[in-house]
């Protein structure tokens, strides 16, 4: 089971408080046209194979909006889900399910769709020491509930912003006149905090090791380089490997030995899952 942080269930209040406003305004006026004491029961319905996330999120939708609503979960949070299954029933006030609908199935549709595609990738590695990462390229406003998906579809979380950790690039590098140069830099400015830097060749690899980081990004490595970094350095340091990762590639990365893969696809490419609510 994956909990909520502190950070994460903050967020969710300012996300589903600023979605229901988005959405609402000053009133919802086609709800207007229910009798105001009309009671409906309603069911959550998926209409294709998909990880359930984000039970959180319709949680506090309908806590901000009405608490008498009764929500009945069919199946915990990180389910597979299969196609037209309800997994989900609502019962109460049927302006306030109505109104409700489309900010709680916006959570649970982009939610499911990073974890599903997660679960997807950390299948295919199921067999191997190789964890998925995600990366910052997120939904703007909704980093940490992406980030939240992505652990409960079988992935672990990259740093969460430009404070927890470094991640020297090139650019950085150059900058900073030589990885050594940024490494002590950095070891300077926050003592402690995880240092990656990014390299190009196992020539920068042989630097980076020797400055003394705590884990190294293979940026389009071949197999080959990969394999050889790994034998070489990974009793001393972690490894990364990044760069347009497909389903084929995944797997031969899996076989070099690096620790770690990071796919920006789990969070910045979401279809959303299709659902549906309908009134029982």
């Amino acid at each position: 089971m994956v909990s909520l942080d502190n950070k994460t269930t903050e967020d969710m209040k300012i996300q589903v408080a600023f979605a229901l406003q988005e959405d609402i305004g000053d009133l919802d006026i086609t709800a207007q046209l229910i009798p105001e004491s009309q009671h409906i029961v309603a069911n959550v319905i998926s209409r294709e194979f998909a990880i359930l996330c984000g039970q959180p999120w319709v949680e506090e939708v309908f806590r901000q909006l009405d608490e008498s609503v009764k929500l009945t979960w069919h199946f915990p949070e990180g389910h597979s889900l299969s196609e037209n299954q309800i997994f989900l029933t609502l019962e109460g006030n049927a302006r306030s399910i109505l109104t409700a609908e489309r900010t709680a199935l916006n959570f649970l549709q982009t939610l499911s769709a990073t974890a599903t595609v997660t679960h997807h990738y950390a299948s295919l590695v199921a067999d191997s020491k190789l964890t998925i990462l995600d990366t910052r390229k997120t939904l703007p406003g909704l980093r940490h509930a992406q980030k939240y998906a992505v652990r409960v579809g079988g992935g672990q979380n990259h740093r969460l912003g430009l404070y927890d950790a470094f991640l020297i690039k090139e650019n950085h590098i150059m900058a900073a006149g030589s990885i050594a140069n940024a490494v002590s830099m950095a070891k300077q400015i926050a003592p402690g905090k995880p240092i990656e830097v990014e390299t190009e060749n196992l020539s920068e690899v042989a630097m980076a090791v020797s400055a003394g980081v705590d884990i190294i990004m293979l940026d389009n490595f071949s197999y080959e380089d990969m394999t050889i970094a790994v034998e070489e350095y990974g009793h001393r340091v972690k490894f990364e490997a990044s760069g347009n990762m497909d389903q084929e590639k995944l797997v031969r990365v899996a076989q070099t030995g690096v620790d770690f893969v990071s796919i920006g696809a789990l969070t910045k490419h979401v279809q959303a899952i299709d659902l549906s609510l309908r009134v029982a």
